[in-house]
């Protein structure tokens, strides 16, 4: 029936994912019990391999999660392998918390996390 046979293989790109002491205390304080599972389904995602829609500001990456207001998370790629969870915030404080994260960026450079 097939005269020819084509082989497709797929190497996924897996990510360590480490979250900040910051990201834990957002993340906890969600009161919306649904949203932190969307948050925690998108960080399983990640592990996979698979970032999805991510935009770029200052070397800060930001994860949109399609639920309640506009929930955002915030992370850097260390190398090829790696994904730090910063904080995260919602459409309402996106400037406030993309300036958080620049900052913990520097904590953690300086040594003082």
């Amino acid at each position: 029936m097939f005269d020819t046979v084509i082989t497709v293989s797929y190497k996924l790109h897996m990510f360590t994912v480490y979250k900040t002491k910051y990201f834990i205390k957002w993340l906890d304080s969600l009161k919306d019990e649904i949203a932190q599972a969307h948050i925690v389904t998108r960080i399983a995602r990640i592990e996979t391999g698979l970032l999805g829609n991510v935009k770029f500001f200052h070397g800060i990456g930001e994860l949109k999660i399609n639920h309640g207001p506009g929930y955002r998370v915030y992370f850097i790629k260390q190398g090829q392998e790696i994904i730090l969870l910063l904080n995260g915030g919602d459409k309402s404080t996106q400037q406030k918390d993309i300036e958080k994260a620049l900052r913990i960026v520097k904590e953690l450079k300086h040594g003082s996390h």
